[in-house]
C-alpha cells in the first residue's frame, strides 16, 4: 500500500505578507568551507590560508559566501519550493557579516508577490524575499528568489 504525503506549499498558500521561519538551522565547520571552495575551484586564499585571512582583517578563514547562499536557499526549500515547480531566479543578491567555522545560520523568507503565469495554466509565480540570519541574529545574506508555484486541483495539467 502506498500513501501519499503531501509535501510543501501550493500557490494558494502563498499569500504576499506571510512569513515562515524556517526551521531547521546549520552550522557551519572549517572542513565544509574548505570542500565547498576546493571542489568549486575557488582559488581565493581567503578562503583557505588562515594566516592570509587575518592579515586581511578577518578573524580566521570565513565560510565562502557561496557556501552560505546555498545553504540558507536550501534551508528554505521545505516551505517554499518543495511541492515542485522550476527555480526562476535569484535578484538583489547581497551578503552581510562573514560566517565563521561554528556560527549557525537561519533563514526566514516573506512572500514578496505572486500573479498567475500567463503561460502556464495551472501554475503560478511566487517571489519571496529571505534573510539568513547567524546565531546572534547578524544579517549573513538577503535576497529575492522566484519560483514557479503549482495551484491547488493542477497536478494533472
Amino acid at each position: 500500500m502506498r500513501i501519499e504525503v503531501r509535501r510543501g506549499n501550493y500557490y494558494e498558500d502563498f499569500v504576499e505578507g506571510r512569513r515562515f521561519f524556517h526551521h531547521w538551522g546549520r552550522t557551519f565547520t572549517l572542513q565544509d568551507t574548505l570542500t565547498f571552495s576546493t571542489l568549486t575551484q575557488q582559488h581565493n586564499p581567503l578562503y583557505f590560508n588562515e594566516e592570509y585571512a587575518r592579515y586581511l582583517g578577518y578573524q580566521g578563514v570565513p565560510v565562502n559566501p557561496l557556501l552560505v547562499f546555498a545553504t540558507v536557499l536550501g534551508l528554505t526549500v521545505e516551505d517554499l519550493s518543495e511541492a515542485g515547480g522550476p527555480f526562476l531566479g535569484v535578484d538583489d543578491l547581497r551578503f552581510g557579516v562573514p560566517v565563521y567555522p561554528g556560527d549557525t545560520v537561519y533563514a526566514v523568507s516573506e512572500v514578496v508577490s505572486r500573479r498567475e503565469s500567463r503561460s502556464r495554466p495551472g501554475w503560478g509565480i511566487v517571489e519571496w524575499r529571505t534573510v539568513g540570519f547567524n546565531q546572534r541574529g547578524e544579517v549573513v545574506v538577503q535576497y529575492r528568489r522566484r519560483n514557479l508555484a503549482r495551484m491547488r486541483g493542477a497536478e494533472g495539467r
